[in-house]
Protein backbone atom coordinates (compact mmCIF):
# COMPACT_ATOMS: atom_id res chain seq x y z
CA UNK A 1 0.00 0.00 0.00
CA UNK A 2 1.41 3.22 -1.14
CA UNK A 3 1.19 6.00 1.63
CA UNK A 4 1.39 9.35 1.24
CA UNK A 5 3.71 11.69 2.78
CA UNK A 6 2.95 14.17 5.20
CA UNK A 7 1.65 17.42 3.18
CA UNK A 8 3.16 20.04 5.08
CA UNK A 9 6.83 18.57 3.95
CA UNK A 10 8.77 20.70 1.65
CA UNK A 11 11.88 20.63 -0.13
CA UNK A 12 14.27 23.00 2.04
CA UNK A 13 17.01 23.57 0.22
CA UNK A 14 19.13 22.49 -2.67
CA UNK A 15 23.18 21.92 -2.42
CA UNK A 16 25.34 22.10 -4.93
CA UNK A 17 28.79 21.00 -6.26
CA UNK A 18 30.64 23.54 -7.83
CA UNK A 19 33.97 24.00 -9.67
CA UNK A 20 34.72 27.80 -8.38
CA UNK A 21 33.14 28.98 -5.30
CA UNK A 22 33.55 32.80 -5.69
CA UNK A 23 32.26 32.52 -9.55
CA UNK A 24 28.85 30.64 -8.25
CA UNK A 25 28.52 32.96 -5.12
CA UNK A 26 28.59 35.95 -7.70
CA UNK A 27 25.89 34.24 -10.22
CA UNK A 28 23.40 33.13 -7.39
CA UNK A 29 23.97 36.87 -5.30
CA UNK A 30 25.31 39.14 -7.73
CA UNK A 31 22.88 37.87 -10.72
CA UNK A 32 20.00 36.05 -8.79
CA UNK A 33 20.12 38.41 -5.66
CA UNK A 34 20.25 35.70 -3.26
CA UNK A 35 21.41 36.70 0.28
CA UNK A 36 25.00 35.04 0.98
CA UNK A 37 24.25 33.98 4.79
CA UNK A 38 27.28 32.11 5.35
CA UNK A 39 30.40 31.19 4.35
CA UNK A 40 33.21 28.55 5.37
CA UNK A 41 36.29 29.46 3.85
CA UNK A 42 37.13 28.63 0.63
CA UNK A 43 34.65 24.99 0.66
CA UNK A 44 31.22 26.05 1.33
CA UNK A 45 28.98 29.25 1.05
CA UNK A 46 25.23 29.50 2.15
CA UNK A 47 22.55 31.68 0.30
CA UNK A 48 19.08 32.38 1.03
CA UNK A 49 15.77 34.74 0.62
CA UNK A 50 14.10 36.31 2.78
CA UNK A 51 16.34 35.65 5.70
CA UNK A 52 15.91 31.82 5.39
CA UNK A 53 19.35 29.99 7.11
CA UNK A 54 19.63 28.94 3.35
CA UNK A 55 17.41 27.67 -0.03
CA UNK A 56 20.98 27.24 -1.60
CA UNK A 57 24.25 25.70 -0.27
CA UNK A 58 27.59 25.82 -2.67
CA UNK A 59 30.76 23.17 -2.01
CA UNK A 60 34.09 22.58 -3.40
CA UNK A 61 34.51 19.91 -1.39
CA UNK A 62 34.48 17.18 -4.07
CA UNK A 63 34.59 19.36 -6.75
CA UNK A 64 36.74 22.09 -6.97
CA UNK A 65 38.11 22.75 -10.61
CA UNK A 66 35.82 20.03 -11.60
CA UNK A 67 34.30 19.78 -15.15
CA UNK A 68 30.18 19.54 -15.18
CA UNK A 69 28.64 16.19 -15.65
CA UNK A 70 28.98 14.73 -18.90
CA UNK A 71 25.53 14.31 -20.70
CA UNK A 72 23.77 11.20 -20.69
CA UNK A 73 24.73 10.72 -17.06
CA UNK A 74 22.65 11.02 -14.05
CA UNK A 75 22.22 13.62 -11.36
CA UNK A 76 20.38 16.61 -10.98
CA UNK A 77 18.24 17.75 -14.23
CA UNK A 78 17.44 21.10 -12.60
CA UNK A 79 17.09 23.00 -9.66
CA UNK A 80 13.57 25.03 -9.46
CA UNK A 81 13.15 28.49 -7.55
CA UNK A 82 9.33 29.69 -7.50
CA UNK A 83 8.74 33.66 -7.50
CA UNK A 84 5.98 34.90 -5.91
CA UNK A 85 4.53 36.54 -8.76
CA UNK A 86 5.22 37.64 -12.58
CA UNK A 87 6.74 40.95 -11.50
CA UNK A 88 9.11 39.24 -9.64
CA UNK A 89 9.87 36.09 -11.81
CA UNK A 90 10.49 39.67 -14.93
CA UNK A 91 13.12 40.49 -12.28
CA UNK A 92 14.88 37.96 -12.24
CA UNK A 93 14.90 37.53 -16.14
CA UNK A 94 15.75 41.57 -16.15
CA UNK A 95 19.10 40.75 -14.17
CA UNK A 96 19.82 37.61 -16.30
CA UNK A 97 19.24 39.94 -19.53
CA UNK A 98 21.82 42.70 -17.55
CA UNK A 99 24.28 40.38 -16.59
CA UNK A 100 24.37 39.19 -20.35
CA UNK A 101 23.48 35.81 -19.53
CA UNK A 102 21.15 33.47 -22.16
CA UNK A 103 17.96 31.76 -21.66
CA UNK A 104 17.88 27.92 -22.74
CA UNK A 105 14.26 27.93 -22.99
CA UNK A 106 11.31 29.12 -21.75
CA UNK A 107 7.74 27.27 -21.37
CA UNK A 108 4.49 28.05 -19.88
CA UNK A 109 3.27 25.12 -17.96
CA UNK A 110 -0.72 26.00 -17.43
CA UNK A 111 0.15 25.80 -13.82
CA UNK A 112 2.94 27.82 -14.24
CA UNK A 113 5.59 30.45 -16.53
CA UNK A 114 8.99 29.32 -16.16
CA UNK A 115 12.35 30.34 -17.95
CA UNK A 116 15.56 28.06 -18.24
CA UNK A 117 18.60 28.50 -18.26
CA UNK A 118 22.36 27.06 -16.86
CA UNK A 119 24.70 27.87 -13.84
CA UNK A 120 28.50 28.82 -14.59
CA UNK A 121 28.89 25.04 -13.26
CA UNK A 122 26.05 23.99 -16.12
CA UNK A 123 23.62 23.00 -13.25
CA UNK A 124 20.42 23.12 -15.02
CA UNK A 125 17.80 26.46 -13.31
CA UNK A 126 14.38 26.84 -13.83
CA UNK A 127 12.80 30.52 -12.64
CA UNK A 128 9.52 30.03 -12.38
CA UNK A 129 5.48 31.35 -10.59
CA UNK A 130 2.98 29.38 -9.93
CA UNK A 131 -0.66 30.57 -11.11
CA UNK A 132 -3.42 29.98 -8.66
CA UNK A 133 -4.77 26.90 -8.35
CA UNK A 134 -8.04 27.30 -9.77
CA UNK A 135 -6.48 28.85 -13.16
CA UNK A 136 -4.75 25.26 -13.18
CA UNK A 137 -5.55 23.46 -16.76
CA UNK A 138 -7.67 20.11 -15.75
CA UNK A 139 -9.05 17.54 -18.10
CA UNK A 140 -12.63 16.44 -18.24
CA UNK A 141 -12.50 14.25 -15.76
CA UNK A 142 -10.76 16.71 -13.40
CA UNK A 143 -7.56 15.48 -13.05
CA UNK A 144 -4.45 17.93 -13.83
CA UNK A 145 -3.51 18.52 -17.58
CA UNK A 146 0.03 20.36 -17.74
CA UNK A 147 0.93 21.42 -21.17
CA UNK A 148 3.96 22.82 -22.36
CA UNK A 149 3.61 25.58 -24.57
CA UNK A 150 4.95 28.60 -25.86
CA UNK A 151 6.09 31.64 -23.09
CA UNK A 152 6.45 34.99 -24.20
CA UNK A 153 9.03 36.28 -22.17
CA UNK A 154 9.21 39.44 -24.36
CA UNK A 155 6.03 40.49 -22.36
CA UNK A 156 6.76 39.49 -19.70
CA UNK A 157 9.32 41.59 -19.59
CA UNK A 158 7.02 44.86 -21.30
CA UNK A 159 5.08 43.99 -18.63
CA UNK A 160 7.08 44.29 -15.47
CA UNK A 161 10.64 45.34 -16.48
CA UNK A 162 10.53 48.45 -18.74
CA UNK A 163 13.81 49.50 -19.94
CA UNK A 164 14.24 46.09 -21.19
Amino acid sequence: MNESIDPRVEVGHVHLKVSDLDRAIAFYRDVLGFDLVSRMGSGAAFLSAGGYHHHIGLNTWESRGGAPPAPGTTGLYHVAFRYPDRASLADAVWRLARAGIALDGAADHGVSEAVYLHDPDGNGVELYRDRPQDEWPRDADGNLALVSLPFDVSALLADHAPGI
